[in-house]
C-alpha cells in the first residue's frame, strides 16, 4: 500500500453520523465566508450571548493572573469555585450539595457531558433523548458507545414531552434519560408535572438521568425546577451546567457537573484524562460571577425578554412562519413547512436560501432532529439587527412571490 492509498477507515463507527448535514458551525462558516466577500450578514445561527462577561468576573480573573494562579488546579476544580457552585445551587434549587463529594468543574458543559456519558454508559446502552435536542448529544452518545433513542416532542404540543411517548421508547437496553430544560432549540421548559413523570419512570425502571441545565437562568415565566430536587432523584441524577450562557462567558470554557458521591471518583478520573482541569484563572472569575453577578444576569435576561417578544411578534406577521412563544433559552424555532413547500426546498435548503437571498443566517431544524421543517433563530442580537433580519426575510420572500 502506497502513501497515496492510506486506509484511515473513516468514518469509524463512533463518528459515522458526526459530519452528516450542515451543522451549526458549518452555517457559521458559510456566513463568515460571505462577510469576507463583502456581504453584510445578520447572525441568528450562533447561540452566543452578545453581552460582555461581568466586570467582577474579569477583574477576579485578572487578579488571579497577577497572583500567579497559572498552574494546575485540583482535578475537580478549585475549592473556591466548588463552594460557589454549591452555594448557587442552594439559592437557586434549594438543594444542599457537598462541594467536595458531589461537584466536578469541567472545561465547559460539553466536556461535562462527555465525561458523564463515558463514565456511566456501556457499549450498546440506550439513551432516551426528547427531540428536538442539541446536536452534541447524538455525537457524544455515539462516542461513548451508546445508542441514541430520540423521543419526539411535537410542535402541536408546544414541544412538550408526552410521558406516553417516553414510556413507549423504553427497551430492555435503556440505561439513561437525557433532558434539557429550558430547551435548545425549542425554548420549551419542562414544568414540575413533566419532570415528575420522567422521575417516576426513572425510579420505576432503575434508570439514570442526565439533566442539562445550562439555560436554567434564561426563564421568562415561572421558576426553574431541577429534576434532581424531586423525591428519590438525587442518587440517580447528574446535573450539568456552565458559566457560558448564564454569565455570557462562552470563551472562558468553565462548566461543572453535580454527581452522586458514588459516581464522583470515576467521573473525576475520566475528566482528568480528558482535560486534566479547567483553566485556573478562569475558575477564579467564574467563582466571583457566581457570588456577585446576579444583577448582570437579570439585566441580560430582561434584554432577551424584550428581544424574544419583538422577534416573535415580527415573524408571526410574515406569512409562512408558525411559532410558539419560547418560555426559556434564547431561540425561536419556527415551523416553516409552508415556505419550504412554496419554494420547493427542504429546511436546509431554506436556510441556505435565506443566507444567500436575505443575508440572514439560521440553522435548519434537521440538525436538532426535529420532525418536519423548522429553523432555529437565536435572538441574542441587538434589537436593530433583529428588526433588519425580519425586514430582509420579508423582502426576500415578497421578491420570490411567496408572500
Amino acid at each position: 500500500m502506497t502513501d497515496s492509498t492510506v486506509d484511515y477507515r473513516l468514518p469509524v463507527s463512533r463518528m459515522r453520523d458526526a459530519l452528516k448535514g450542515a451543522g451549526i458551525r458549518e452555517v457559521v462558516a458559510k456566513a463568515e465566508a460571505l462577510e469576507r466577500a463583502g456581504r453584510k450578514v445578520i447572525h441568528l445561527e450562533i447561540g452566543r450571548p452578545d453581552y460582555d462577561s461581568p466586570a467582577c468576573a474579569k477583574a477576579a480573573a485578572a487578579a488571579a493572573l497577577e497572583r500567579g494562579e497559572v498552574h494546575y488546579t485540583d482535578t475537580a476544580g478549585t475549592p473556591a469555585l466548588r463552594r460557589a457552585i454549591a452555594e448557587a445551587r442552594r439559592r437557586g434549587a434549594g438543594m444542599e450539595v457537598d462541594p467536595e463529594r458531589e461537584i466536578i468543574v469541567t472545561t465547559g458543559s460539553i466536556e461535562a457531558l462527555a465525561t458523564v456519558l463515558l463514565t456511566l454508559l456501556e457499549p450498546g446502552d440506550e439513551v432516551l433523548v426528547p427531540a428536538p435536542f442539541f446536536p452534541a448529544y447524538s455525537v457524544q452518545i455515539a462516542l461513548a458507545g451508546g445508542i441514541l433513542c430520540p423521543v419526539p416532542c411535537r410542535f402541536e404540543n408546544g414541544f412538550r414531552l408526552d410521558p406516553a411517548d417516553l414510556k413507549a421508547a423504553l427497551t430492555p437496553r435503556t440505561r439513561m434519560i437525557l433532558i434539557n430544560t429550558p430547551n435548545n432549540p425549542s425554548g420549551a421548559v419542562m414544568g414540575r408535572e413533566e419532570l415528575e413523570s420522567v422521575a417516576a419512570l426513572a425510579r420505576d425502571r432503575g434508570l439514570l438521568v442526565v439533566s442539562d441545565e445550562c439555560y436554567e437562568k434564561f426563564l421568562y415565566e415561572g421558576q426553574h425546577v431541577s429534576i434532581a430536587s424531586l423525591p428519590g432523584m438525587r442518587k440517580r441524577t447528574v446535573v450539568l451546567s456552565a458559566a457560558s450562557k448564564t454569565f455570557s462567558m462562552t470563551g472562558w470554557r468553565v462548566g461543572w457537573m453535580i454527581v452522586p458521591p458514588e459516581v464522583k471518583p470515576y467521573a473525576a478520573k475520566c475528566h482528568q484524562h480528558l482535560t486534566t482541569c479547567a483553566t485556573s484563572f478562569a475558575q477564579a472569575g467564574v467563582a466571583e460571577a457566581l457570588r456577585s453577578a446576579d444583577a448582570d444576569v437579570k439585566r441580560m435576561i430582561e434584554g432577551y425578554r424584550e428581544r424574544r417578544d419583538f422577534l416573535t411578534a415580527r415573524l408571526k406577521d410574515i406569512p409562512g412562519f408558525e411559532l410558539h412563544m419560547p418560555q426559556g433559552a434564547f431561540y425561536l424555532f419556527p415551523r416553516v413547512s409552508v415556505l419550504t413547500k412554496a419554494l420547493g426546498l427542504d429546511a436546509p435548503g431554506l436556510a441556505a436560501w435565506l443566507l444567500d437571498q436575505a443575508g440572514v443566517a439560521a440553522v435548519p431544524g434537521d440538525v436538532f432532529r426535529a420532525q418536519g421543517d423548522f429553523l432555529r433563530m437565536a435572538y441574542c442580537r441587538p434589537l436593530e439587527e433583529l428588526a433588519e433580519a425580519a425586514d430582509r426575510i420579508e423582502a426576500a420572500l415578497k421578491k420570490s412571490g411567496v408572500s
